[in-house]
């Protein structure tokens, strides 16, 4: 529904400044017309400026409808903040838009907040968590700290409680990325075996707008 309303108002937009920019012209051109034609002649081009007619309100339609389908594909995902793993960024609950262009040619860079779901299973909830290492980086959890190609990494975390699968040094491969909530001691994530390193694949896009969450600021998400 969300994304039915997104379309129509882009659509709107679209068409609103399509017939803005073509007004003027459009008239200049059709008063010239008018201008010394006889009514004999005006019967005759009627079907000619019919066609015309409707092929520029369909052209009119037409592009605004393309441009609404594109932004509302590639920007306007939204999905819901699940649960309490992201706090202190982002709250349960809230509502945030999912860019889909981001990752078309490149992979996820630490710190981006992605939107995935584990093994691609679509009949699972999305889950929103940070990226903290990439592909051929090392991660280690020791000492409640995480390490990552040896050295300490903090996104704000408290001592991390558990290291999960962690605990011992994994190498990530050429299409994994180590995820984890900013809410480290609340959040189930790549430490846990049910969901390991994320691959590009079950990826669904970054997040980058935020808003609908009486515990946080409408804006645009670091």
């Amino acid at each position: 529904m969300a994304g039915c309303y997104g379309l129509v108002t882009a659509c709107f937009f679209f068409q609103k400044v399509m017939l803005y920019l073509v007004k003027d012209k459009w008239m200049g051109r059709y008063q010239m017309r008018r201008k010394g034609l006889s009514f004999t002649r005006r019967r005759r081009n009627k079907n000619g400026y019919l066609v015309k007619e409707a092929g520029s309100w369909l052209l009119h339609l037409v592009i605004p409808v393309f441009f609404a389908v594109v932004i509302v594909y590639f920007f306007g995902m939204r999905t819901s903040v699940i649960g309490a793993s992201m706090e202190g960024t982002l709250y349960g609950g809230e509502q945030i838009l999912v860019s889909r262009l981001s990752y078309l040619l490149t992979g996820p860079r630490e710190g981006d907040i992605i939107v995935f779901r584990p093994g691609g299973n679509k009949n699972t909830h999305s889950y929103v968590k940070r990226v903290v290492a990439g592909p051929g980086d090392s991660v280690e959890i020791k000492e409640g700290k995480l390490f990552v190609n040896d050295e300490v990494v903090n996104y704000g975390y408290d001592k991390i409680m558990d290291p999960g699968i962690a605990e011992t040094k994994l190498i990530l491969s050429n299409d994994e990325y180590f995820v984890m909530g900013d809410n480290c001691n609340n959040s189930e994530d790549s430490r846990s075996g049910n969901i390991g390193p994320v691959t590009k694949a079950m990826i669904e896009g970054k997040a980058w707008f935020q808003f609908g969450s009486e515990a946080s600021l409408i804006g645009f998400i670091e």
